[in-house]
């Protein structure tokens, strides 16, 4: 490999950042395929094996900032060879499980090396790209997404033709064994570069804030909330796909696009991938381009006005398909503009710790999810989507009205403390 600060060393590290992420996309997105197959063998009942799934996405988000914190101390190498070898012990561990113990213990191991593996390489590309932090945080985050539309289909045929032990076992030792070579290749910068220019649509704070100085701000609790508002109507609706196809009786439909035909569902759950994918890196790269809030407020007002077509003409097939996949295309992006909102606003040294304690609004939003069955059971799907509408309107009026504001006041009072004390904060 070149030399570390070489031109070509930045998109090096990238492209193993995205392998390393693609490596664990299964643990999160590859896990449904494996809930049928052990109820069929052991008949704990699906909430009961569910609960794992609950426990690993707890502990994939919550010990994150942990986790970069040994990575902005010690770099990526060490800390994401540990989330190598718990990643493949933690299906090692699921493919001779025969209690919901040995189940859980492995959802929390595979949960400690995913957030590892995820926290290091999204705080590694902030640090490699100062300059196009929305661009490197979008395309490691998709990654994630890349990662389980290219393994799945061959997990499931293993599942079919010798069973889901086998899959667990021989997937888990093989992503683990990817990710610890691709350990010993990441690297942090050699030295942190500076904004090389003033932008007014992309501020940088040349101050490297420290995660405690960090949470001491406004800006970042207001990030955070626009974080939860965003990430909960998004998880809500990523988990209750099926059951509103269900009830809006499109599920099963067949629809044909370019030559293919498929049931509404299938094909809606498969956009939604790809668009979700998509979204990521494209976002952020506009973000680099136009600003952090500007591209915020573009995104979260679509996905409003994406959820509007879907509680409206939802039920024509067609309709919910293209209105979900929209959905999700704008709601990925949070995963890279958020982080690198983050980097911009606290500095490259703690890119990795600051970052995952914004992370950290993901695991806060999931606990908002079963709030959705209860509304839905209530009120019905109106009153879900309803909620989602508001959650998006307000963090879009929050990152032009607030969040835009409120980070110049504090990039330009590190500059200039004296002089912008007493001034008050206006809106843009």
């Amino acid at each position: 490999m070149e030399r570390q600060d070489s031109p070509s060393a930045k998109w090096w590290q990238l492209a193993f950042g995205v392998i390393c992420m693609a490596m664990i996309a299964n643990l999160q997105y590859g896990w449904t395929l494996f809930v049928d197959p052990i109820d069929q063998r052991y008949h704990w009942g699906r909430a009961a094996i569910q609960l794992a799934f609950t426990l690993f996405v707890a502990t994939e988000t919550w010990l994150v900032p942990v986790e970069a914190w040994f990575v902005d101390r010690y770099g990526p190498s060490l800390v994401v060879a540990f989330g190598g070898v718990m990643i493949a012990l933690a299906w090692t561990i699921d493919a001779y499980a025969d209690s919901l113990a040995l189940l859980y213990l492995g959802a929390v191991v595979g949960g400690i090396g995913a957030g590892s593996v995820y926290g290091t390489c999204v705080g590694n590309a902030l640090k490699w790209f100062p300059h196009r932090r929305g661009l490197a945080a979008g395309a490691t985050a998709a990654g994630f997404g890349a990662g389980a539309a290219i393994t799945v289909v061959p997990i499931a045929r293993m599942i079919a033709s010798s069973g889901y032990q086998d899959a667990f076992l021989y997937f888990g030792i093989g992503q683990g064994a990817i990710v610890l070579a691709l350990a010993f290749l990441l690297r942090k910068p050699a030295t942190i570069v500076p904004m090389q220019r003033k932008s007014l649509r992309l501020p940088q704070t040349k101050i490297d804030r420290s995660p405690r100085e960090a949470v001491r701000t406004p800006v970042f609790w207001v990030m955070y909330a626009m974080f939860v508002m965003v990430a909960s109507g998004g998880l809500m609706a990523a988990a209750q796909i099926a059951p509103i196809a269900q009830d809006f009786h499109v599920a099963g439909v067949p629809v044909s696009l370019f030559g293919l035909q498929m049931a509404a569902l299938t094909l809606a759950i498969s956009l939604d991938r790809i668009f979700d994918g998509f979204g990521r890196p494209f976002f952020g790269y506009v973000s680099d381009n136009i600003g952090r809030e500007n591209t915020m407020f573009i995104a979260f007002s679509t996905a409003a006005l994406a959820v509007i077509v879907l509680l409206t003409y939802g039920h024509h097939p067609m309709v919910f398909v293209f209105a979900t996949a929209v959905y999700f295309g704008v709601f990925g992006e949070i995963y890279s503009l958020f982080p690198a909102t983050c980097g911009d606003t606290f500095g490259s040294k703690y890119a990795a710790s600051n970052a995952g304690l914004l992370y950290t609004a993901k695991g806060t939003a999931a606990f908002l999810v079963p709030f959705a069955s209860l509304l839905s059971a209530a009120y019905g799907w109106s009153a879900v989507f309803s909620l989602i509408i508001g959650l998006n309107v307000a963090a879009a009026a929050l990152a032009i009205f607030l969040l835009r504001p409120l980070r110049a006041r504090y990039l330009a009072e590190a500059e200039h403390p004296a002089a912008l004390a007493a001034q008050p904060i206006r809106a843009a």
